[in-house]
């Protein structure tokens, strides 16, 4: 059983909903960006989503567009990026997610991605726009690695499609809330809740349920029908207004606390 599926399971054992938050790596530099790491996880956060920086990030909005342009612009590569989750892998266990496009796995060669995530300590991988059908190049790969790959769902995709995807779910699936971008609208939990409860019906693991969801009051919304809640882009923009301050931290620590509170 993978990290990521043991600490799922020990947090519905325990009656409780998990927590993911997504950064982008390397926003505003990576020796922030592994504090900012330090600091979700002394605050509760469940599981970290660490998004790798991409140059064409068609799935984000302008939140996560620019936060990667800055981290792209401070340097951050993708082997920079596992050598961070190396260093964090020395305090903690809690499971770490990359987050990303094909492209930059692609250029950095797929075996020897699978190998370095690995022995980084990478628990799973995220690609928004590599389907399911395409990913025979890589999958092999990771799961010879013991790296979950996690597949997304949206309110656009089939019936007959969603009940295959999610039967060969690894992790958690990730149901996107709505169409659009990332940081594009806010989440409406009533709209979703059927088809979150049929995908946790269909599904050998866990759901969780993001865009849109900003405040602790969405996440809560969110807690009542999925089994995990996604926090990114109201994140990001925190650190992005924060950067410059001395109380990053405090107020990354406070949001996210918040956030766990609530749900």
């Amino acid at each position: 059983m993978s990290n990521i599926s043991k600490t799922l399971r020990a947090l519905k054992e325990q009656g409780k909903k998990a927590l993911v938050t997504f950064i982008t790596a390397g926003d505003p530099d990576l020796d922030t960006s592994e504090k900012i790491v330090h600091t979700l996880i002394e605050s509760g956060v469940d599981l970290i989503e660490l998004g790798f920086p991409f140059s064409d990030p068609m799935a984000d909005g302008p939140t996560i567009q620019f936060a990667s342009e800055r981290a792209l612009e401070s340097g951050t590569t993708l082997r920079g990026i596992l050598d961070m989750v190396t260093r964090v892998r020395q305090h903690s266990n809690v499971p770490i997610i990359l987050m990303g496009y094909f492209n930059p796995v692609f250029c950095y060669g797929p075996e020897l991605f699978a190998r370095d995530a690995s022995a980084a300590g990478v628990d799973g991988l995220l690609l928004v726009d590599l389907p399911p059908e395409e990913a025979d190049e890589l999958h092999p790969l990771l799961k010879q690695a013991g790296i979950d790959l996690i597949t997304l769902l949206a309110p656009t995709t089939g019936a007959q499609r969603s009940a295959q995807l999610a039967a060969a779910g690894e992790g958690f699936l990730y149901y996107v809330s709505m169409t659009g971008v990332t940081g594009s609208k806010q989440v409406d939990a009533t709209a979703i809740a059927a088809a979150v409860s049929e995908l946790k019906a269909q599904s050998p693991v866990p759901v969780a349920v993001g865009f849109g969801v900003s405040t602790p009051a969405d996440a809560a919304a969110v807690a009542g029908i999925a089994d995990a809640v996604v926090v990114g882009s109201a994140l990001v923009k925190l650190i992005a207004e924060k950067s410059a301050s001395p109380d990053l931290l405090d107020a990354v620590g406070i949001f996210a606390r918040a956030l766990k509170k609530a749900i």
